[in-house]
């Protein structure tokens, strides 16, 4: 269950939503601390471009301050790829040229508050358009471009032109295309005089256009960011121990990871039971069992905040493997996730492991529910937690269509009773199950010493899926990340059309599973 200290957390949170009028001051003070030397947009505009494209503006909102924007507009191919300036589509601002019937998605403007760019806002409101072009099946999206690089370089590009030509042939980068190009967008032509007032461009800009792959056949290798929305990318980070001399090195190796999975599009990178025990190895000394997992939980707070800013910062969900915790009664080995919007969740281990009982006297949670997210409702199940059928299928009941499993195994048979047992999880409650495990050795951690793990990506078998029902698979006990898309919609039909349908055909007239909380 979640406590209040952890997704119901006073620290602040980044959602991406559809802007609405009590956001416009917050707007028309971001625009004048982006632009600080031209006058903010006004309430006029920002209202119009509002209300004439309801859930077509989006806003970033961090700890309730607007600290990014994207207003967008719908408009006709025909008037698109024609010639046009800034104030021409957008009516000067006011978004007042909007086309009910338009086929394209037209951005009007993204801001984001120079204080906040480590946070990847940008990249989120980008994500927000494009899942919106897909909602709409239009053909794409466009805007005109920048070219603050041209005025650098004028002398050995003396045409906007010539410029726009050497960027997209790889000769110049160009600091705002480069950003953009490599989101998927392509310069189709130069917009001469698009906004006169942008004197490092010379008042030019470039037109972008991402084509809908979904609508355009010769688009077909257009770069999304989630092929579709019922698609969810995730990664699995098979994880080396190894003797540390300082914590740095433990969150480098974690940043590492996470940079990966995030510039892989992955939305959620899942990491190995007890990976944070490696923190033990920079005191130099072997503690006892229960010595050793005490030291471990005073490590909590710092591996909370990094983990929750490395969520927020690379616009990635994160199902942190397990670390211990210290609550009034005793120790607990907790799961904790942490969402890009910057809510923490944390999820016990509901059967500890006779070793652990005996070693580190571990004590079994008493919760089971799945964790709301953007991708929609999650499990988790810590290890072998995923040998007891009840647990997995009661948050499939809820609504789980992704089961994260973590674990911690240093023997083959042991290793292998997860993975049979994960692969029954799949089969039996109709979902994906992701595991990840630990390899190598730590010589100076109690009960931590030797490491088994074969991560791997499962699915269901039936048509939809892979025909063994593996997604992916990592190499036996070596440091790596595999990746796969998980399709919730093949889940869905799975389990009402399926060639068997496990969930739908259970007995509830001769058995069911009756929980403590009447569930």
């Amino acid at each position: 269950m979640d406590s209040p200290t952890d997704s119901q957390s006073l620290k602040p949170r980044l959602e991406i939503v559809a802007a609405d009028t009590s956001h416009v001051d917050g707007i028309v003070a971001l625009s004048a601390r982006v632009y600080p030397e031209e006058p903010p947009y006004t309430r006029g505009q920002i209202l119009g471009q509002i209300h004439g494209f309801p859930g077509g503006v989006f806003v970033a909102l961090y700890a309730g301050e607007v600290v990014g924007y994207a207003a967008s507009t719908l408009l006709a191919e025909q008037r698109v790829l024609a010639p046009h300036t800034w104030a021409e589509v957008t009516g000067g601002g006011y978004g007042s040229q909007f086309n009910a019937r338009g086929d394209w998605l037209y951005g009007v403007e993204v801001m984001v508050d120079p204080a906040r760019r480590r946070l990847r806002i940008g990249q989120r409101l980008y994500r927000a358009r494009e899942r919106l072009c897909l909602e709409r099946g239009l053909k794409g999206i466009a805007f005109g471009a920048r070219l603050p690089g041209w005025r650098r370089h004028r002398k050995s590009h003396d045409t906007p032109e010539a410029y726009l030509e050497a960027v997209r042939a790889g000769i110049r980068r160009d600091p705002v295309l480069a950003f953009q190009m490599k989101a998927g967008f392509e310069p189709a032509r130069l917009l001469r005089d698009y906004a006169p007032d942008d004197r490092a461009s010379g008042g030019h800009a470039a037109l972008m256009l991402w084509r809908n792959p979904h609508v355009d056949e010769a688009a077909a290798d257009q770069p999304l960011t989630r092929p579709d929305p019922e698609t969810v990318r995730v990664a699995s980070v098979q994880l080396r121990a190894a003797t540390l001399s300082d914590p740095e090195q433990f969150y480098r190796n974690v940043d590492y990871f996470v940079t990966i999975a995030s510039e892989y599009g992955a939305d959620f990178v899942l990491f190995p039971e007890y990976f944070t025990l490696q923190l033990l190895s920079c005191d130099g000394v072997e503690l006892p069992p229960r010595a050793a997992i005490e030291r471990a939980a005073t490590f909590t707070d710092e591996f909370v905040a990094r983990l929750r800013q490395m969520a927020l910062s690379k616009a990635i969900n994160i199902v942190a493997g397990t670390h211990p915790v210290r609550r009034g009664d005793g120790i607990y080995n907790v799961a904790h996730v942490f969402l890009r919007d910057g809510a923490v969740h944390t999820r016990d281990k509901v059967h500890p492991t006779p070793d652990e009982v005996a070693s580190f006297g571990i004590l079994g949670g008493r919760d089971v529910d799945v964790i709301d997210t953007d991708c929609g409702p999650i499990g988790v199940a810590i290890c072998y937690d995923a040998e007891f059928p009840e647990l997995p299928r009661r948050l499939a009941d809820e609504g789980a269509r992704i089961l994260f499993v973590p674990q911690n195994t240093d023997t083959v048979h042991g290793h292998l009773r997860v993975r049979y047992c994960a692969q029954a999880r799949a089969i039996e409650n109709q979902c994906y199950v992701v595991t990840s495990g630990m390899t190598g050795n730590l010589d100076n951690v109690s009960n931590i010493d030797i490491q088994y793990s074969q991560a791997a990506i499962l699915t269901p078998c039936d048509f939809p899926f892979a025909r063994d029902g593996i997604a992916a698979e990592a190499s036996e006990n070596v440091e790596m990340i595999i990746v796969a898309d998980l399709n919730l919609a093949s889940v869905r039909w799975a389990r009402a059309q399926g060639s068997v349908r496990n969930l739908r055909d259970r007995r509830f007239d001769l058995y069911r599973t009756r929980w403590s909380d009447g569930g």
